[in-house]
């Protein structure tokens, strides 16, 4: 993605005027990190119209600084990543110091009513996989949901890093089972959530050996510089529209694009 040729609030908005009528009516804003966009309560607010949920992705670290006003806004719901509540792991996974403002932009995203509050741990052999039975603990006492996240060799160059650090989430699942009074399957992606007996909620998230991960699939992805994006694992089937908006073509050719995003859909992960 290029950031300086980032697509603007007012193409944002025409978007997702056009996706709203083609009867996409959910929006994530994602990244990289949204909350580094000083439009971003403006983005909120353009898009909320044309959708029945607006939620949000985040690293956390300006949450506290934004939570309210997203709210205010219209966002609905976010997740926040916190791969460790450890300082030391925290940072040698993030390369940061800012657990401290993290676990402040949770508490800022529950006291705002941005629920429920989701926490994305990408679970990591070697660094993470013990800290599990303590953030089932920490998220509950948030009044959150912990979705632990299998790890994905989803860029050029992290294959050598996947191998080391993968870890096999059949043997957290069935520890999950063990300590469940109840399990629920979600509709998109077909994953589980484990209701704990103790009162916590886990989410398992394993794309890689679940066939219908991607064959449930109905999202699109919309680019920083404004190309449409069938599958979060592959950029070699973009499809640009904002450029078609610049050029001043009409409404039909942008439904077409959007049109040919979703022909151009194939499941990464298969069986």
């Amino acid at each position: 993605m290029n950031p300086k040729n980032k697509i603007s609030v007012k193409e944002i908005k025409r978007i997702a005027r056009i996706a709203s009528d083609l009867g996409i009516r959910k929006f994530k804003l994602t990244g990289g990190e949204p909350l580094l966009r000083s439009e971003i309560v403006d983005i909120v607010r353009e898009i909320k119209p044309f959708a029945d949920e607006v939620s949000l992705t985040s690293n956390g670290y300006f949450m506290a600084k934004y939570a309210s006003k997203l709210k205010e806004a219209g966002l609905r719901r976010v997740n926040i990543s916190l791969h460790s509540s450890d300082p030391t792991n925290f940072k040698e996974i993030t390369g940061s110091n800012g657990l401290s403002e993290v676990k402040r932009g949770i508490v800022a995203a529950v006291e705002s009513g941005l629920n429920p509050v989701k926490i994305n741990m990408v679970v990591l052999k070697g660094y993470n996989v013990d800290e599990i039975p303590s953030m089932i603990e920490l998220t509950k006492n948030l009044g959150t949901i912990l979705q632990l996240i299998e790890f994905q060799p989803i860029e050029a160059g992290t294959q050598p890093y996947w191998h080391k650090f993968y870890q096999d989430m059949y043997e957290i699942e069935e520890f999950l089972e063990s300590k469940s009074e109840s399990i629920t399957e979600r509709p998109l992606h077909m994953r589980k959530q484990y209701h704990l007996e103790d009162g916590g909620v886990v989410e398992v998230v394993k794309p890689m050996h679940n066939s219908r991960f991607c064959m449930y699939c109905t999202r699109l992805r919309l680019t920083s510089d404004g190309r449409l994006k069938p599958c979060l694992m592959r950029n070699d089937n973009l499809v640009d529209i904002v450029s078609l908006i610049r050029n001043g073509e009409p409404r039909e050719v942008l439904v077409g694009a959007f049109k040919e995003a979703v022909s151009r859909r194939i499941p990464y992960w298969r069986e």
